[in-house]
């Protein structure tokens, strides 16, 4: 073998969603986030599109982004449909992360490949930040609040008529002990045909 499977294997079932609530005040350096993002790039990608971008939001950053994500609620949800607790996840959660990585799907204007296939390169580049995170004993959690659709949201960010934001990457070290995790078995969930 080329590599140790054992513990390829071992990350891989280890990886679990650490939500910004478990998270501690530790710190993460830059040269790590590096790392994460050197790896999400070198997922699997047809065409070589490469369709993803990552805005990095640190330390003041991080309030500033939950102050954008609190306007932008209050902007495009209608006032009788506003929770106080949602806003308040909302703009909580950013100041209770080290790092948060806005995932960005960026389409080339003359590509023929299908943003089916970019979003799911897009989700393999998320699964190597997940398991870069977890070899680094880092948490993560992939959110996809329903206000990153909005215009407001995407211009915050300053993205182009081509790009929009698929998610909002948080990052920190647990305070927690690392959770447990379980999947059905694959005869469950596998036909085999010969």
């Amino acid at each position: 073998m080329r590599y140790n499977l054992s513990e390829v294997t071992a990350i891989i079932r280890d990886r679990r969603t650490i939500y910004p609530e478990q998270y501690s005040n530790r710190k993460i350096h830059k040269e790590q986030i590096e790392l994460l993002l050197n790896n999400a790039v070198w997922a699997p990608t047809h065409g070589l599109t490469q369709p993803w971008r990552f805005i990095v939001f640190q330390e003041n950053a991080l309030v500033d982004l939950a102050e954008t994500l609190g306007s932008v609620y209050l902007k495009e949800i209608p006032k009788e449909k506003q929770i106080d607790s949602k806003l308040a996840k909302l703009m909580n959660r950013p100041k209770m992360a080290n790092a948060v990585i806005a995932i960005i799907l960026h389409r080339e204007e003359d590509t023929k490949i299908s943003e089916d296939d970019d979003f799911a390169a897009i989700s393999c580049a998320v699964q190597n930040m997940h398991l870069t995170a977890t070899a680094q004993g880092i948490g993560a959690f992939w959110a996809t609040p329903g206000i990153i659709k909005f215009d407001s949201f995407k211009n915050a960010l300053g993205l182009t008529e081509n790009q929009r934001c698929v998610g909002l990457f948080y990052l920190g070290y647990p305070a927690i002990e690392w959770p447990k995790g379980q999947r059905k078995p694959i005869e469950y969930l596998t036909e085999w045909k010969q």
